[in-house]
Order: structure tokens, then sequence, then C-alpha cells
């Protein structure tokens, strides 16, 4: 299982669920692009931490929002490093709200970054990984693409649109040797999480058959697997990583 020669991208790599990701791909052998859009301490921490550890990386900011951006920014990975095998697409934002009072701009923020930011990054990595003949891309989905979350149309939305996005990728580039899977996280205990309180973090669990949040770790080796040769007949797929809260 060894990525030693691959090169990936993680969007959104700086922190939580994309730091423990970037780590684990390093750990593995690859040499880790960590994007990142405003927080450049904590790219910086994670790209620390990698090299530390004997791991390859670089940080790379642009949002993925931007078409443009994050064309250029591909192009410049392919250019320093003459190919691009791993794409995994975890950048994304919340902003939380009931509909009846949800604003237009709150909407377009969440399904610009969550969804337009998914096909933005695919589209840029998809010509390269052709003329590789193979490649994997990875979207990180949430359970609450399939269950749902009052105060949450606009994310739901955009986690399920990315869900639809993988499937018909995965259908476009199957014969091109090029993998789309999806990864679904439950409760995970990073950033978004953080505002629970005791209370809730107890009721959340009550929920969970394991009993107990999950961390961004238990997400990386999901996706650490679905990067490897083992899950070559793996296409197409929305892997669950919640415990067992939705079945």
């Amino acid at each position: 299982m060894n990525l030693e020669g691959k090169v990936a991208l993680v969007t959104g790599g700086s922190r939580g669920i994309g730091r423990a990701i970037s780590v684990r791909l390093a750990k593995d052998g690859a040499h880790v692009v960590v994007n990142y859009a405003s927080n450049k301490r904590a790219a910086d921490e994670t790209l620390q931490g990698i090299l530390e550890a004997g791991g390859s990386a670089e940080v790379l900011p642009f949002d993925v929002s931007n078409f443009r951006g994050v064309q250029d920014a591909v192009g410049e990975i392919v250019k320093k490093k003459g190919r691009l095998d791993i794409l995994v697409n975890n950048a994304g934002i919340s902003v939380d709200g009931l509909i009846a009072m949800m604003k237009e701009e709150d909407w377009d923020r969440v399904i610009a970054s969550n969804l337009k930011g998914v096909f933005n990054c695919c589209r840029a990595v998809v010509r390269q990984m052709i003329r590789q003949h193979g490649g994997w891309i990875v979207n990180v989905s949430s359970v609450v693409a399939a269950t749902g979350n009052a105060g949450q149309v606009n994310y739901s939305a955009s986690k399920a649109g990315i869900e639809g996005l993988t499937k018909s990728l995965a259908r476009e580039l199957g014969a091109r040797n090029i993998l789309v899977n999806a990864v679904a996280p439950g409760f995970i205990e990073t950033d978004m999480t953080a505002f629970l309180k005791e209370a809730e973090r107890e009721e959340v669990k009550g929920r969970i058959p394991l009993e107990r949040l999950g961390t961004p770790e238990d997400v990386a080796g999901v996706v650490r697997f679905l990067v490897s040769e083992e899950a070559g007949y793996v296409t197409g797929q929305v892997i669950h990583v919640n415990g067992g809260l939705y079945m």
C-alpha cells in the first residue's frame, strides 16, 4: 500500500479531516499538496508535522470556488511535479439556518464552496489523469446527504449533490482507469462539532451504535484504502464513516 512517487492534492487540507488525510497520505509515501483558503497558520502546522515525520509536502493557497484559480493551481502542481495522481475534495463550509430565515448569499456561499468547488477541482485534474492513464478522486460528503438535517438545507443539498456528481463521474471515467468515490462522515471530532454542548454530545453518542464520535483519522483510513490498489475494483461508491448512525 505504498504511495511512493504519487502526488496528491487535498483541498481544505490544513485542519480536521483534511489534515488527517494529508498526514496519512504523506506517511504512506505520497507528496501531498495541502490546500487552504485563508488559514495559513493551520496549513503551515500541517506541513511542519508532515515534514518532521519524514514526509513530503507543500502548501498551496487557493479558493476552490474560483474556477480559474483552481485551474491555475492544478496547472502549477503539474508543471512542478509532472503529475497528479490523487485528488481529495475535502474543502467545505457550513452556514446553518432555517430556510425561512436563510439569506440567499448563505445558500450561494455553501453551494459555491462545497459543490461547485468539487466540480472545479475535478474539472481541473481530469485531463492530466487521463494522460497518465489513471488516478483516484475521493470526494468528502456527509451523513446529512442521506438523512437531511433541520437547519442545514444548503449544506445537505451540497453534499447530496457531491454524491450524484461522484456516481456520474465514476461512469464517465471508469474506462480511463480513474476511480471516483466518496466518503460520508458522520459526527467527527472537528471544529464543526466543537460547538456541541456536553448534553448535546451525549445525546448524539446515544444515537451512535459505537457510542462515540469519530476521529479525523477514522475518515483518513477509509480515504487511504480508496486510493490503494486494494480498492482497484471500487468506484462510484459512497462509504459511510459514522459509527452506525446511518445504515
